[in-house]
């Protein structure tokens, strides 16, 4: 035999020999595999409980790989920080501060947003002269700081105003469904409010009035509710006691006003009638 065909015979032999082996490896692998399955099977068969924990370890795992992917495809949005209301409570004066702190852990609602309706509550509260903790004592009896609470008879968010009864003074805001900003509610119901004081002479009459109990003999408690929430937040801010409301008697506004006495010769038109 020549020395090529030895050469040939030998690689030949050599390839021959090693994919035998890799195909006996193949085989015991495959085997190995087998059997591991079976013991598993027998296992999980013997032990549900063991199988039960595996299933819930898969499912959290299948879960967090699917959050994952869906956090991947998420449209970057930097201006969506715009849309929220929300202020940093430590950026507050130090009373609208601790107004907003206390306010937050008894309602259990985030200083954030609560440091937020706070702020906006003393500017339109200095826009129209209205004590800023009498608006927010309004808001906790009426909503507990629900931007999106409704009322059985449809009086809705923050201040619970009747929409349907109030849609022109959504107008500006873009129409009905600003009632469920948190901001543009406070802002119509805050006029609103201040009508009802301004028309009664008194916050007692207003909150009579605000709550749709103007032509009956009781507001079922709803004044005392809401000055008692008053008197609590003033004294978180640091005041003894709210100051006595200033007298506006009616018939010197009628005769200020033809067309407000003409309104005023009319059923109330409540923020939230019912809601008592």
């Amino acid at each position: 035999m020549t020395p090529s065909r030895n050469l040939g015979a030998a690689v030949r032999s050599f390839f021959s020999d090693t994919t035998e082996g890799f195909l006996e490896i193949i085989r015991n692998t495959l085997a190995l595999l087998g059997i591991a399955v079976a013991c598993t099977i027998m296992v999980f068969v013997v032990r549900p409980d063991w199988r039960s924990a595996s299933e819930a370890q898969l499912r959290t795992w299948l879960q967090e790989r699917q959050d994952d992917a869906a956090v991947a495809t998420l449209t970057p949005e930097p201006g969506a920080i715009e849309r929220t209301t929300a202020t940093n409570p430590k950026e507050l004066p130090r009373e609208q501060a601790a107004i907003a702190y206390w306010l937050s852990k008894k309602y259990k609602v985030a200083a954030e947003p609560m440091a937020a309706l706070v702020t906006e509550a003393y500017e339109q509260g200095a826009r129209h002269k209205i004590d800023p903790t009498l608006i927010l004592a309004v808001v906790a009896i009426e909503s507990r700081f629900n931007p999106f609470a409704q009322s059985s008879v449809g009086a809705q968010g923050l201040m619970q105003v009747m929409t349907r009864v109030h849609t022109d003074k959504y107008e500006n805001f873009g129409g009905d469904l600003a009632a469920f900003d948190p901001v543009s509610n406070m802002r119509v119901g805050v006029t609103i409010l201040k009508e009802y004081i301004r028309r009664s002479g008194s916050i007692e009459g207003g909150l009579k009035y605000y709550v749709g109990a103007a032509n009956l003999p009781s507001d079922g408690g709803y004044a005392a509710k809401v000055l008692a929430e008053y008197q609590r937040i003033r004294q978180v801010a640091g005041h003894a006691a709210p100051p006595p409301p200033a007298p506006a008697p009616q018939t010197t506004a009628a005769a200020a006003s033809p067309t407000l006495a003409l309104a005023d010769t009319q059923p109330a038109e409540a923020a939230n009638p019912g809601n008592m």
